[in-house]
């Protein structure tokens, strides 16, 4: 499936395409036998796609037979042992995309000339996505990592490999001149190549990262400087070839200690926000600072969702059948922060219950 690192890459999928473009958008399940019920509701998606398209005539027989190929494309990349709570499935006139994402989705299809982004950019920001450097003295490898899993990154250079072999070894350890592991002039020119290579990674995609390695690897690398603002030394030895299990128990327990740190810290600005009167807490007043451009932080729990529909100038809960129903409005919320430029902060459930499960900073 598709990687999804950047707010670039969110631009790109908003941008408009040739109708139609299908937005495919089904909630899944990790572990059976939940999960038994996937591949069935799948292919009733698929056919409903299919219907839609038929009935379109504003859809030529050309233009069908190429989505409706994207779409079946897209399908055979979803690999099931990793389904995790929403599946995303884009497709467009020779093109396609497809995610498995840490967050529920609503079940839609809809044809539009743009892709419906709202519920993939806010499971993306829930997942708190991040990088870990794995270094070793022959190898560097970069993970994406994303809730509860990590991938290894295949691509901007990565992995960087070199061979430890050096012709001269014999000579230089008969005269007591052999340099340790990463000492030597070829070994710290390798980890230069892969600190600027992270460097110009997290130009375009930056996320807290995790660099892991021995103490003499790590060292080097902390006289060239972190890679990113947001960087963490994690000492840990033999990850560069993962898997990828490995790498991800490795760094969780400081990103659990991030995330409580992070959880204290939104909600201490909330209370402060209060004080200064720049604070707006529920559904209804958050939704209209979002829509006006106010919010400087968001603050939401993690699996908060809310059905409702517009009625006169405020939102009322609605259920999912209603024509006019707004059946992913705390993704669109979320989506529309992110644009302005303002941060957004998932909470465990419970954290804002006084404050019916979603708050926000407000610029003024």
């Amino acid at each position: 499936m598709d990687p999804f690192h950047s707010s670039e890459a969110t631009a790109k999928l908003r941008q408009p395409r040739p109708y139609p473009a299908v937005s495919l958008l089904m909630p899944t399940h990790r572990r059976a036998p939940d999960n038994a019920q996937d591949p069935v509701r799948l292919r009733n998606l698929l056919a409903r796609a299919r219907d839609l398209l038929h009935a379109d005539p504003a859809v030529t027989r050309e233009r069908r037979a190429d989505v409706l190929d994207q779409l079946e494309q897209a399908v055979r990349e979803v690999d099931p042992g990793r389904a995790r709570e929403g599946l995303v499935i884009y497709a467009a006139p020779g093109e396609h995309h497809a995610w498995s994402v840490a967050r529920a989705v609503p079940e839609r299809v809809v044809l539009s000339d743009t892709f419906l982004t709202r519920n993939l950019v806010a499971a993306r920001a829930a997942a708190r996505p991040f990088w870990v450097l794995a270094v070793a003295a022959d190898r560097v490898s970069l993970w994406d990592g994303e809730g509860e899993q990590v991938t290894e990154h295949t691509g901007d250079g990565f992995p960087l490999a070199r061979s430890l072999e050096d012709p001269d070894a014999e000579r230089k350890e008969r005269i007591g001149d052999l340099p340790s592991t990463f000492r030597d002039e070829a070994a710290r020119r390798f980890l230069r190549q892969a600190h600027e290579a992270a460097r110009v990674v997290l130009a375009w995609s930056p996320r807290p990262l995790y660099v892991a390695g021995g103490a003499a690897a790590l060292s080097v690398l902390e006289e060239l400087g972190p890679p990113g603002k947001d960087t963490t030394a994690v000492r840990q030895e033999g990850l560069a070839a993962g898997p990828a299990p490995r790498v991800w128990r490795a760094v969780e327990p400081l990103r659990a200690e991030r995330a409580a740190a992070d959880r204290a810290a939104a909600v201490a600005e909330l209370d402060a926000a209060r004080g200064r009167r720049e604070f707006a807490g529920g559904l209804d007043e958050v939704a209209h600072a979002v829509w006006d451009g106010r919010i400087r932080l968001l603050v939401v729990e993690e699996h908060f969702r809310a059905v409702v529909r517009d009625y006169l100038d405020h939102l009322e809960p609605a259920e999912p059948t209603d024509l006019d129903a707004r059946e992913d409005l705390v993704d669109e919320l979320v989506e529309q922060t992110l644009e302005t430029g303002a941060e957004v902060r998932f909470v465990p459930d419970g954290t804002l219950s006084d404050t019916s499960r979603i708050a926000c900073v407000l610029r003024y």
